[in-house]
């Protein structure tokens, strides 16, 4: 069985605030469907790289998170690319940019 879902707004919101605490700047760069709109993270890591990770949910329906761009930082024209097709595929996307030189996501669940 899943858990409950939090509205997107609300996870957006409480995000940026675990960033905000660690004096790390997270913006929202566009904003989806407040209620269930899927939410992409992009890790700007201010050299040139980054990454983006995407919600998943596991075999059991728990949620977490998938590092779409791989292991390793890409180039921010990747990043870029990844997420001009993930807004052509959902409209209601949301997208979150934390600027963070350690690649850090402030994300509280699992990384699959």
């Amino acid at each position: 069985m899943s858990e409950a879902r939090v509205k997107t707004e609300i996870a957006v919101a409480a995000l940026i605030r675990r960033c905000a605490v660690e004096a790390v700047p997270a913006m929202v760069v566009r904003r989806g469907e407040g209620g269930a709109g899927a939410l992409a993270v992009r890790i700007n890591r201010l050299d040139g790289t980054g990454s983006i990770l995407t919600q998943a949910r596991d075999g059991e329906g728990r949620l977490g998170w998938l590092n779409v761009t791989g292991p390793a930082p890409v180039a921010d024209a990747d990043c870029e690319a990844y997420l001009a097709k993930a807004i052509a595929r959902d409209p209601d996307i949301w997208i979150v940019e934390i600027e963070d030189r350690k690649g850090r996501s402030f994300l509280t669940e699992p990384l699959f």
